[in-house]
């Protein structure tokens, strides 16, 4: 592994389930896991993920189909069942839906042909999110000494 390869997020408490994640260039997102009105309209960790697989792959996509037409709609929808069994709380039931649509033209019809594909690629090989996922990466948790 190279410095180039990590990944960083920090995750500082703003208020009683409300917290802020700030990445390494000083991006910051705000969500919560207050419910009804307290959450402020804010995301939840889980709606994050969700948004993180969906992110992800829109990238993959919009690179990939971008380079031959504007889409006049571009939207991926991203759904998924939270349980709790003998696993513990989790997501079952993750499904991207994307819906997409081109202008006529000879690039959207570029655009509009290799789509499935490029979907595809993104699930299969590209997506870092959906991928690590998938194949059910280890989480390691620690507390550092106080």
């Amino acid at each position: 592994m190279s410095e180039d390869s990590r990944r960083s997020v920090v995750i500082d408490r703003t208020g009683p389930g409300h917290f802020v994640a700030t990445n390494a260039r000083g991006g910051t997102i705000r969500f919560s896991t207050a419910s009804g009105d307290d959450r402020g309209g804010g995301f939840t960790p889980v709606e994050l993920l969700l948004a993180a697989i969906g992110g992800c792959t829109a990238a993959d996509v919009d690179a990939a189909t971008g380079r031959h037409a504007e889409p006049a709609r571009f939207s991926v929808s991203v759904t998924g069942d939270r349980i709790s069994d003998e696993l513990g709380n989790r997501m079952t039931g993750l499904t991207v839906t994307f819906g997409v649509t081109f202008p006529d033209g000879e690039g959207a019809d570029r655009a509009r042909a290799i789509l499935p594909r490029a979907v595809k690629a993104s699930h299969d090989r590209l997506c870092t999110v959906s991928r690590t996922v998938e194949t059910g990466t280890p989480v390691t948790v620690t507390v550092e000494d106080a």
